[in-house]
């Protein structure tokens, strides 16, 4: 069924979840360790996010910089294959820009269509961090919104090879990113949510936001979408913090603020597991508040960690 189906069939505040794929040396084991614990919470659905190769420079022995690959992860087809099969569960793979060309992305499709995986999260990705901005493989996307072009040229039946045999039309579904706080590139939030109705113009079915710690952050944000003519339901995207050194590392890593109030109980912790602890009842009282405001679902980002969102989802859902 598609997301917005679900969401829109929903009779109540739906939880949903990621999972990151292990890092190349890793196995399925690291994932179902935090899949099975969120089980009894019923989710409605589990994205799988997709990575690129890291990519890192070092000098040879002749002087010269060479580039070289310094860390993968297993491909996200698949995982979420593997996760979809196991569960029987909705499963959401992310499809990214960065570190891709259309030809593999195309090809990536071919096999969630194949596998029947019809529900997409397209995005951008990150920028490498060796480069001071965001650059697009040759023959890449430098834009969500002209990947999702490209997801909704295949669901017309039309490929990147026009001779290509058994063209056929696919029919994914495609939710895009929203950001509370505005993209670290977007000059100002209101050319930020240009940017968005541009993509959901393009077929987006639906949006999830980046993380965020103040809801007055969601809340206003949506009120801007509605105001610029998005009408798709919005899904807050919410993290429990677990250590200390967060305080400081996401506001940095993902352009967010915090609000003034849990950044200081998260400066007073001397330990990971009270931070943890702090973070897990700051998004407990979030997710309340989220609920109560009936939004279509709260998606949690585990990190690979489920125990303290399993605290968070027996207290809220």
């Amino acid at each position: 069924m598609k997301i917005a189906d679900i969401l829109k069939n929903a009779k109540r505040t739906l939880f949903t979840f990621e999972i990151l794929p292990p890092l190349k040396g890793g196995n399925f084991g690291e994932i179902q360790r935090t899949i099975e614990p969120l089980l009894e919470f019923a989710p409605a659905y589990i994205n799988v996010t997709c990575h690129r190769a890291d990519i890192a420079y070092r000098t040879n022995d002749n002087g010269e910089t060479e580039r070289y690959t310094a860390k993968k992860r297993p491909g996200s087809v698949g995982v979420a294959a593997a996760v979809k099969f196991k569960y029987n569960i909705e499963i959401v793979p992310h499809v990214i820009c960065a570190g891709f060309t259309r030809d593999e992305t195309e090809d990536a499709l071919v096999d969630y269509n194949y596998l029947e995986m019809y529900n997409l999260l397209v995005l951008r990705g990150d920028k490498m961090k060796s480069d001071p901005v965001f650059i697009a493989e040759k023959d890449g996307h430098a834009h969500a919104v002209d990947l999702l072009k490209q997801i909704q040229n295949m669901n017309k039946g039309i490929y990147l090879n026009s001779e290509i045999e058994n063209a056929t039309p696919t029919c994914f579904s495609c939710g895009v990113a929203g950001y509370p706080e505005k993209h670290a590139d977007a000059k100002s939030i209101e050319q930020d949510i240009i940017y968005l109705k541009e993509k959901v113009d393009a077929g987006a079915d639906y949006i999830v936001t980046q993380m965020f710690f103040d809801n007055s952050k969601y809340f206003e944000f949506v009120e801007l979408c509605r105001n610029a003519g998005i009408t798709v339901p919005i899904i807050p995207g919410v993290k429990p913090i677990a250590t200390v050194n967060q305080v400081d590392v996401l506001p940095k890593l993902f352009s967010l603020s915090l609000p003034k109030e849990l950044e200081n109980e998260l400066r007073k912790c001397k330990t990971n597991e009270e931070a943890k602890n702090t973070g897990t009842e700051w998004l407990t009282m979030q997710a309340k508040e989220l609920k109560k405001a009936n939004v279509p679902a709260i998606h949690i980002y585990t990190f690979g960690i489920p125990d303290n969102v399993v605290k968070v989802c027996k207290a809220v859902f």
